[in-house]
């Protein structure tokens, strides 16, 4: 009997164990997905995986020595040879953001880019000291400044399609700051906001690729609202590509046929002002002119954008964005080439054409990729140029606290002796420069220097 009573005894201390455990798991990782890599802000109060112990330019992290995971990613631009010339102010994108203070990150979602991840890793992956709020059945995450209700995130997944599905430069730029005032009321919010838009870009055949399957599966993105001058555009403006509810199980070769296909060069489009060109009315203008003026309205905005990343290059986008913000992810970027427009085999021919359909996003992605790889080499040689300065300062230091040198006890006066007259085969008498007890001084001279260069 006593057996027995034992027994259950301890089966109940198991069951109440358990029943902790899930409690406090709950209580850690409230939402559905139980993020424990949030888990990692706890390490913060021990000096880790704070943004204080991350990388250089972030904190901590030393670029030329061990433990350095972007390593890898220098070697890979061995063979790069930039070909567009940008200024030390194109390059050097580091803005000060305060996520305490008036800033707002505006994410620009073009289609078929990758944006859905890299919006998942905004509110999910980012480590914060008020990390975004998001709950299991709910599209959209809680993204408030610490101490505020306030959103410092425009995006799909903080904010919602709120200037409409996939909205572009001209939407986004004439509607967030109107809708964030009437998201929080001037009470609320009395001083104006920093708005800071970033956005992705992907390879233009694959990007088009990926559009056409996912068309073919039945998207419409037919809640778009191509707002631009303060209307939408007219039916025939914007005409339709297809007659019905959708246009699912397309051919390629259809949904290259439709000449107002929106797929075509789409990214050009989305981060142009169109209205340097008359929006939709393309009456007024030849299409190359409407194409050139809208390139280079899309260079010039990508320039100053804050941040953009490239959908092939996820380690350094990870790496910029740190940088840019002073923000660390939580978890690394990683690499997916098995997406549905790699799995479609499209012959060369193809491929030319639909280059050529997207001739403007094809010169604007390989000036972005030109950007994108000479900031990220010019990020790390400012980075290692920090780390060395920090090296060097911190010998400085350390000699300035160590202790003065000891010196022996004063050797007694010494006659002074005529010196003898040199006899032949006797030493050369030495130079008094040769030991005038500054040897140190000038070798720690030439160290210091040694390290700036």
């Amino acid at each position: 009997m006593d057996e027995k009573s034992s027994s259950s005894r301890l089966l109940i201390a198991l069951l109440m164990v358990l029943l902790f455990g899930v409690i406090v798991l709950q209580y850690v990782c409230p939402s559905s997905d139980c993020q424990l890599l949030h888990l990692g802000s706890l390490s913060s109060k021990f000096g880790l995986g704070s943004p204080g112990y991350r990388a250089a330019g972030i904190g901590g992290r030393n670029a030329a020595g061990a433990g350095d995971p972007y390593v890898a990613e220098d070697g890979a631009l061995a063979r790069f040879v930039p070909r567009f010339n940008f200024t030390p102010d194109d390059l050097g994108r580091v803005v000060d953001f305060n996520i305490k203070g008036d800033d707002v990150i505006v994410f620009l979602h073009i289609q078929k880019t990758g944006g859905t991840t890299f919006g998942r890793h905004l509110v999910r992956n980012i480590q914060l000291e008020r990390p975004c709020e998001c709950h299991a059945g709910q599209k959209k995450c809680t993204c408030y400044r610490p101490g505020k209700k306030e959103t410092w995130l425009f995006s799909r997944f903080s904010t919602g399609w709120s200037c409409g599905l996939h909205a572009d430069w001209t939407e986004l730029t004439n509607c967030v700051p109107s809708v964030m005032n009437n998201r929080e009321s001037a009470e609320m919010h009395t001083s104006p906001r920093n708005y800071y838009y970033i956005t992705i870009l992907r390879d233009p055949v694959w990007r088009y690729l990926s559009e056409w399957r996912h068309v073919q599966r039945g998207a419409t993105w037919k809640a778009s609202l191509h707002v631009c001058d303060g209307r939408a555009p007219t039916l025939a403006e914007l005409p339709s590509c297809y007659p019905g509810d959708d246009w699912s199980g397309c051919s390629l070769e259809e949904f290259m046929a439709c000449p107002h296909n929106l797929a075509n060069n789409r990214q050009t489009r989305m981060l142009a002002d169109l209205s340097l060109v008359g929006c939709y009315n393309s009456s007024g203008t030849s299409e190359g002119e409407r194409g050139a003026a809208l390139l280079e309205s899309a260079k010039r905005n990508l320039r100053r954008m804050a941040f953009f990343g490239l959908t092939e290059y996820q380690r350094k986008t990870q790496y910029l964005f740190e940088r840019t913000f002073r923000l660390a992810f939580i978890a690394p970027f990683t690499q997916l080439n098995g997406t549905r427009a790699a799995s479609v085999e499209v012959a060369a021919e193809t491929q030319r054409r639909i280059r050529e359909l997207n001739r403007w996003d094809v010169e604007l992605y390989e000036y972005a990729r030109d950007l994108f790889l000479q900031r990220f080499q010019s990020a790390r040689q400012q980075e290692r140029r920090e780390a060395r300065q920090r090296r060097l300062l911190e010998r400085r230091r350390l000699r300035a606290r160590a202790p003065p040198r000891r010196t022996g006890p004063a050797a007694p006066p010494r006659t002074t002796q005529p010196a003898p007259e040199p006899t032949q085969g006797e030493g050369d008498v030495e130079d008094p420069w040769w030991g005038d007890g500054d040897e140190n001084g000038a070798a720690e001279d030439y160290l210091d220097n040694v390290e700036q260069w």
